[in-house]
């Protein structure tokens, strides 16, 4: 299998550059361990991560990071961003780590992370409910959501809500608090994300496992195990839970799975 090293496109239409969010939380003690750079979905910043899974990892000796894409949380506006343009951003964040990073990509943010891959050599990645785009995607969501994806389809804002990113488990004013706090992505993200075709190979064949909940209502079970054929494995599933697994009620459960996972050898 090549890899493409020069791209004509990336020398000739170089991405415009960006302030970049990112927030961090580090061990007590260096372990030797890789940092984990968490990449959130559409909408979300990295505060999304923030909440709780960035010290749970720390805690768990990895040094943990999550960038906001350009346009979302405290980065710099990015009203005509595009897939390239978010995938230009994680790279750019992890060459920037002092070790070879894991990437891990929630929601939407798992497709910008399988772009990345064919650009970054990582150390191991992980998608977590991904939403990987193509025209089943926005099938799905027409079905589950039909008032709030309606909108993004015209070109308006995509809309999720309480129902549609936690499980019942999660408090009301949790729930509201954090939905309050979502952004949009651009309009020629979504489009892409709909239009998406599948990314380039991963550079060096890295580990990837894909994580999420059999009662995620954005992105079926199906998918799910998909995306994990793609990578030559089965999903790990965590039933009960929501699409925004960093936030629901039981967060500790998929990122404790993650840390162990990274733990016994996906990055030796």
């Amino acid at each position: 299998m090549s890899t493409r090293i020069i791209r004509f496109r990336d020398w000739a239409r170089p991405v415009p550059p960006a302030r970049r969010e990112v927030l961090s939380a580090t061990p007590e003690s260096d372990e030797g361990k890789p940092p984990v750079l968490f990449v959130p979905g559409f909408g979300h910043g990295a505060w999304a991560f923030a909440e709780y899974w960035l010290e749970h990892a720390a805690s768990r000796g990895f040094p943990a990071h999550a960038v906001s894409l350009r346009g979302h949380g405290g980065s710099g506006p990015g009203p005509k961003a595009t897939l390239r343009a978010y995938s230009h951003d994680v790279v750019q964040v992890a060459a920037s780590l002092p070790r070879q990073a894991v990437l891990v990509g929630q929601g939407a943010g798992a497709l910008v992370v399988e772009r990345a891959l064919a650009r970054y050599p990582a150390r191991a990645a992980v998608l977590a409910a991904p939403v990987l785009g193509g025209w089943a995607t926005l099938a799905t969501a027409l079905r589950r959501n039909p008032a709030g994806t309606l909108p993004a389809v015209f070109g308006g804002r995509l809309r999720m809500g309480r129902r549609q990113l936690f499980s019942r488990e999660v408090p009301e004013a949790t729930a509201k608090a954090y939905t309050a706090r979502l952004g949009r992505a651009s309009t020629r993200a979504q489009w892409q994300l709909i239009a998406h075709r599948a990314a380039e190979p991963p550079v060096g064949d890295p580990p990837v496992l894909v994580v999420g909940s059999p009662d995620d209502r954005v992105v079926p079970a199906s998918a799910l195990t998909k995306a994990a054929r793609r990578y030559g494995g089965a999903p790990l599933l965590f039933p009960g839970m929501g699409h925004d697994l960093m936030l629901d009620a039981r967060w500790r459960e998929p990122v404790d799975a993650i840390l162990d996972w990274l733990d016994k050898g996906a990055t030796m």
